[in-house]
């Protein structure tokens, strides 16, 4: 179930559960230590003639402190909370990036479509891994690793074109920003589903592909 802090606007509301006022450090090594995931430190927000910014230095920056912050991210990341910590004390600023493709890959839609299916999942008892709101308005399942190469088979077989509806997935190579990264001005990453005992076995995606291909037809 999900616990009650903001109603999302719309017939089958769902809320985001409160979150946690930790620091990057704590929340690097939890997830490190807890969950088992690698993490690595990313960019970070700074500060020039009163105007924030990424430490990229990219003036357009489409994700201000919260991407790679080296060409070695993959190598560097890490699934030792001894390292985490370590590596955040050196830049206690650093975003938190998780690695996709190895402990899980990342289902990712528009919000309202993720709110949606959401609500529909809850109402089917779907059991969930954990989902993240991102400030960039979109919504990302955790699944079990390999999604990336199922879901356009699933798609096609529920009778959707691949590139018809904005569904994608983040695998191999790719990162998602986790909370509580700051987005620029735009704000923080969420957990909607936040990591707990109850969802440390990760769904398959084509337990997930239904639902959040029905929300996703909805919201074109």
């Amino acid at each position: 179930m999900f616990i009650v802090e903001e109603t999302i606007a719309g017939t089958d509301a769902v809320q985001i559960p409160t979150q946690r006022g930790e620091s990057l450090l704590d929340a690097a090594v939890r997830y490190a230590e807890e969950r088992h995931w690698d993490v690595v430190p990313g960019t970070w927000l700074v500060t020039l003639d009163g105007v924030r910014g990424c430490s990229c230095g990219d003036a357009a920056c489409p994700a201000p402190g919260a991407h790679p912050a080296r060409a070695d991210w993959a190598v560097r990341a890490t699934g030792s909370a001894t390292v985490a910590r370590r590596m955040w004390r050196e830049r206690p600023d650093a975003s938190v990036l998780l690695p996709t493709g190895r402990s899980f890959d990342a289902v990712s839609v528009p919000e309202t479509a993720g709110f949606l299916a959401l609500a529909r999942m809850e109402r089917m008892g779907l059991t969930l891994g954990p989902v993240t709101v991102t400030p960039h308005r979109r919504t990302e399942f955790f699944v079990l690793p390999g999604a990336a190469a199922k879901v356009p088979k699933l798609l096609r077989g529920l009778g959707w074109a691949p590139s018809s509806i904005d569904l994608t997935v983040r695998g191999e190579g790719d990162f998602v920003a986790a909370p509580p990264t700051r987005v620029g001005c735009r704000g923080a990453v969420q957990w909607a589903c936040r990591p707990s005992a109850a969802n440390r076995w990760l769904p398959d995606v084509a337990e997930l592909i239904p639902p959040l291909a029905y929300a996703c037809g909805r919201d074109r």
